[in-house]
């Protein structure tokens, strides 16, 4: 039966940025397939932890400042799962910040910051990650890229090319880590009601102009990332390697 293959009962996916948003969306998603969860934030994941405790799974709870974490430190973190839970066979690289201003005003900080944790460290999770995964025959990285990944954006230009370099490093992990059995794809959200996204929703000329081009007619939700990132982790998606899968409301075709 073809739906065994999307099953991920005795899988562990560690997610980032699974205290809200879309992190929390996909770790739920996850769980609701079957995963156990261990759910990286700085913040504190306790209705994530309730949520997914509440499906019979369990959840393992870190709290890291991506900001400060060094590869050393990434590499502890992936220990404490196995620690706790046995194993990683999943891992959704999906916390990421934004910084907006003008070109002339962007500084440095909001340019490191951000590189920070939408790039660097998802390379060097990733990283670690990928060891243990070749270690027990293979295991999926399931990157979060965005629209602009392929577009220029406004006031975002450290976020641009973040994201943009997170659709390259996945196409170019997907070359070395096929071997391996390990599978790396990227996720690109469309325009999600999100926190990162609530001072454009407030801002009652540019939502509508957004809404206007949205073919399905309003924001996406965490909900509407659960399906692919579960394709995603599960054998269903065993000979994708290096996509960038839009899920955006059809805004691409516009």
């Amino acid at each position: 039966m073809i739906l065994n293959a999307f099953q991920l009962e005795g899988k562990v996916a560690l997610v980032t940025g699974a205290s809200r948003g879309l992190g929390q969306g996909m770790a739920v998603g996850l769980a609701e397939a079957g995963a156990d969860i261990a759910g990286l934030d700085l913040l504190d994941c306790g209705e994530t932890c309730r949520v997914v405790e509440e499906m019979g799974r369990k959840f393992h709870s870190i709290q890291c400042d991506l900001q400060q974490a060094s590869p050393e430190q990434l590499a502890g973190v992936v220990d404490e799962v196995c620690s706790a839970l046995g194993r990683v066979d999943i891992l959704v690289n999906n916390a990421g910040i934004i910084r907006r201003a003008p070109i002339f005003d962007f500084s440095e900080e909001n340019w490191d910051d951000v590189l920070q944790i939408n790039l660097k460290v998802v390379f060097f999770l990733s990283q670690v990650a990928a060891k243990k995964m070749e270690a027990q025959g293979g295991g999926k990285i399931i990157n979060i890229a965005s629209m602009l990944s392929f577009q220029g954006g406004i006031l975002v230009p450290s976020y641009t090319a973040a994201k943009s370099a997170v659709a390259g490093i996945t196409k170019a992990l997907a070359n070395e880590l096929a071997p391996k059995n390990i599978n790396v794809n990227a996720i690109a959200p469309g325009y999600m009601a999100t926190d990162n996204t609530a001072p454009i929703r407030a801002d009652k000329e540019r939502n509508q102009s957004i809404l206007d081009r949205i073919p399905v007619g309003r924001w996406g939700t965490p909900d509407d990332l659960k399906g692919i990132a579960v394709f995603l982790a599960s054998a269903a998606s065993d000979y994708m390697q290096g996509t960038v899968v839009p899920v955006d409301g059809g805004w691409l075709c516009r």
